[in-house]
């Protein structure tokens, strides 16, 4: 295997598979990024990785990253400046207790897939498709050390 898996793979396509519905609504792209650790603020890893895996780059600025560091148990979901300057107060929060939800249940795949389908919700409300759209970043699951 190589990479520590956190889920099966059936879970990890099921959370690429939310992805992939809640973008076929949207303009907006969302991607998911699991590791072990986090040895550093969650924030400013989280948006590190927005950087590294060219989330910014969007053309509306409409990117979703969701991190989850498994055994320091942070998560932190946040937003490009399109998405950001759309969502309502405390909307990152709410998703963040979707997933929550489901990590409690020893469900991170569930938990994952409802935090998406909520994100999905309002990128479709807020960014519904435009012409010429297309899927500028993979749907995969990013599995980090």
């Amino acid at each position: 295997m190589g990479k520590f898996r956190f889920f099966s793979q059936q879970e990890a396509q099921a959370v690429a598979d939310a992805i992939a519905k809640a973008e076929s609504k949207t303009s907006g792209e969302i991607r998911v990024y699991v590791e072990r650790f986090c040895k550093e603020d969650v924030l400013d890893r989280a948006a590190w990785l927005f950087s590294r895996l060219g989330m910014h780059k969007t053309r509306q600025r409409t990117g979703v990253l969701v991190y989850v560091a498994v055994e320091s148990r942070r998560l932190a979901v946040i937003g490009d400046a399109g998405i950001n300057a759309s969502v309502p107060a405390g909307f990152w929060e709410e998703v963040k207790d979707l997933i929550v939800a489901g990590l409690k249940e020893g469900k991170m795949s569930q938990g994952l897939v409802a935090g998406v389908e909520r994100i999905g919700e309002i990128l479709q409300e807020k960014f519904p498709p435009a012409d010429g759209d297309r899927n500028e970043l993979p749907d995969e699951v990013v599995f980090g050390e």
